[in-house]
């Protein structure tokens, strides 16, 4: 927090300096990092001082997340003077905030405290309902999501479980998979360094999804970072196709780094029909009017991966969400120009906040009355749609939302 640093990267150096750790040393200090984020809105509230505060914070994150370390547990509760105070697991944000007041009162605990104040204005109106969903979610840590690539995925689920992964199929779409909670070295997995799984998170998936690119079709990733969804694309096209030609992808970005990246990525697949084109100034790296299809996931304030990066609730401030829309509105406008006339244009960021997501589509459309708002099925609520938010409470996932538009002929 008095960095600014992403706990990741605090983390990594961390462990850089620090090599005597094992495993399970890493383990316990990485998991207990995490929960105190998780738990900061409640953490920073009890009523202890000094080092009593400190290991009041570890006893109580570690009692809701129930790990395993009783031994360590009750060490920091004793140090925090609780020798005869049983914490609570995690139940509901609401029905654990009123045991937490109950047993340290006069102090008032309340399920808003779990994310920032300047949180909920920025939201899509929620019900009372909704908005304990959403904590409830972002409370707990997500599966780790992937996609088969090139293979059966009954053949990737089988493969995996006999590495004794707890690999299972996912219900919404045919080729992803739920690889469980816990934490997986992927190079040691065949089917990874292979290219026949690439680790995605089922919202993220969702974009491609929407995109649904036929066969021959060709396709900008406008904002491709390190290529994952350039990646989901080109095995969708392929896993359609009848003939050797599958499309074409053209991703692009501004860091020369993530774009080497994805070519490592998709080499590793064995896309041949991924080529990148840096963006390196604001015209356009592409030929106006040229593609099927444009994706533009943009850079925002990434509220939509919370769970997988609770540290951002706090490091971050409303000033993550409001100095998006504007660059944000100006990508898609540039990128727009790419989409050839009948072509589809879609929007997308890993945000929950309107200002990032149905406020640009909306600024957009009205500029742009060349393109029209074109409808698909949200994959998780069933419902019609030409714009969806993904929460994360909805299938288990990270947020994530989508727009789909056709340019007229």
């Amino acid at each position: 927090m008095e960095s600014g640093q992403s706990a990741d990267r605090v983390l990594a150096a961390y462990f850089k300096l620090n090599r005597k750790h094992g495993s399970k040393d890493r383990k316990l200090i990485r998991e207990t990092l995490f929960a105190l984020f998780r738990w900061w809105g409640w953490a920073r509230k009890l009523p202890l001082e000094g080092d009593a505060l400190w290991h009041g914070q570890l006893a109580l994150c570690a009692a809701l997340e129930q790990h395993l370390w009783e031994d360590i547990r009750a060490a920091w509760a004793m140090e925090a003077g609780w020798q005869q105070l049983a914490l609570p697991g995690f139940d509901t944000p609401s029905a654990t905030a009123l045991q937490l007041s109950q047993l340290l009162a006069p102090v008032q605990f309340h399920a808003a405290d779990l994310v920032p104040d300047w949180f909920w204005p920025l939201l899509p109106p929620l019900d009372d309902a909704e908005r304990e969903a959403l904590l409830t979610s972002l409370c707990k840590r997500p599966p780790i999501w992937a996609r088969a690539q090139g293979m059966a995925r009954d053949q990737a689920v089988s493969d995996l479980r006999a590495l004794g992964i707890e690999a299972s199929a996912a219900p919404y779409f045919s080729d992803a998979l739920s690889l469980g909670s816990k934490s997986i070295n992927l190079n040691e997995i065949t089917l990874y360094t292979a290219g026949k799984l690439e680790i995605q998170d089922l919202s993220s998936q969702v974009i491609g999804q929407v995109c649904d690119p036929k066969p021959g079709e060709s396709w900008w990733d406008a904002c491709a970072g390190a290529g994952g969804k350039s990646l989901q694309l080109s095995s969708l096209m392929a896993n359609r196709a009848t003939s050797a030609n599958a499309g074409q992808i053209v991703a692009s970005d501004i860091r020369a780094l993530a774009l080497e990246e994805l070519g490592k990525r998709a080499r590793r697949a064995g896309f041949a029909n991924i080529s990148v084109a840096r963006w390196r100034s604001d015209a356009l790296p592409v030929d106006a009017g040229s593609f099927d299809g444009v994706l533009v996931d943009a850079p925002c304030s990434c509220t939509g991966t919370w769970r997988r990066n609770p540290d951002m609730r706090w490091l971050d401030s409303a000033t993550a969400v409001t100095d998006k829309p504007e660059l944000q509105l100006d990508i898609l406008r540039r990128a727009s120009a790419a989409v050839r006339k009948g072509g589809v244009l879609v929007y997308a960021t890993c945000s929950l906040a309107e200002a990032e997501n149905r406020a640009v589509a909306e600024a957009f459309l009205a500029a742009h009355p060349e393109f029209v708002p074109e409808e698909f099925t949200h994959p998780f609520s069933g419902e019609r749609c030409t714009m969806a938010t993904v929460w994360p409470q909805q299938a288990n996932s990270d947020g994530m939302f989508v727009a789909r538009f056709r340019r007229l002929d």
